[in-house]
């Protein structure tokens, strides 16, 4: 029950944001952009350039999404206030939380708009499609638990949307370095690799082991938050 109190009263407060339009309108047109180009120039009916190409924009959108979420509380000195309220930490960090991927999967509900134009211009997989959604909202939940995470941190959005980005990009750019070792610690840090987790979804498979990687991120992230908003009121 509080955790829905919560998500209503931030789904409102994003709702009434000129930031949260002015972010969808950013995300919409460069999404649009990448794929008219994509299907312009490549004429292949699919969407896997596509969810690759915006899952690194995302890495600069959500952090500013998600600066908000805790910073803007403790900034405004109503974090106070808000643990005074008959609801634990977990419940608030929850509400919030599904309050920005509620938001997210609005947006993401609008470019449906583009599975609709391939099937009119040619034959899509449609099992690729759905993999393709499917891995791209697990990406976009990591990112947003990652940059709630990083919120939690601070009372400064703009250092709580640098921190968020650069874990964020740290996510991302990890397997790179898989590349120069091998054995166990390459292993260890393909595995740790929000992309590498990612790639087997555009190309229409759908791992289990990839599907629990990402709900542990959000877990562990999440829990991180909790953790360090207790720290806090209790210091």
């Amino acid at each position: 029950m509080g955790v829905l109190v919560v998500l209503k009263k931030e789904l409102k407060s994003y709702l009434t944001s000129p930031l949260a339009y002015v972010l969808t309108v950013v995300y919409l047109a460069l999404g649009g952009y990448i794929f008219s180009v994509i299907l312009l120039t490549g004429g292949v009916a699919g969407m896997d350039a596509y969810f690759h190409n915006m899952s690194v924009i995302l890495m600069f959108l959500v952090p500013v999404l998600t600066m908000r979420l805790w910073a803007e509380e403790e900034q405004k000195g109503t974090s106070e206030l808000l643990m005074t309220v008959p609801i634990s930490t977990a419940q608030v960090v929850l509400g919030k939380y599904f309050a920005a991927v509620a938001l997210f999967g609005l947006i993401l509900l609008i470019t449906a708009v583009y599975p609709s134009i391939l099937f009119r211009v040619g034959s899509p997989d449609t099992g690729a499609l759905a993999a393709g959604y499917l891995g791209f909202f697990l990406v976009a939940c990591t990112y947003l638990a990652a940059g709630f995470f990083a919120s939690s941190l601070t009372r400064s959005q703009v250092i709580a949307a640098v921190t968020g980005f650069c874990i964020l990009l740290a996510l991302w750019v990890i397997n790179w370095a898989a590349g120069a070792v091998t054995g166990l610690t390459g292993d260890v840090l393909r595995a740790l690799s929000v992309s590498e987790h990612f790639k087997d979804f555009t190309r229409g498979v759908v791992d289990t082991t990839h599907i629990a990687y990402y709900l542990s991120a959000v877990f562990i992230f999440l829990y991180l938050a909790v953790t360090a908003i207790e720290k806090r009121n209790w210091s």
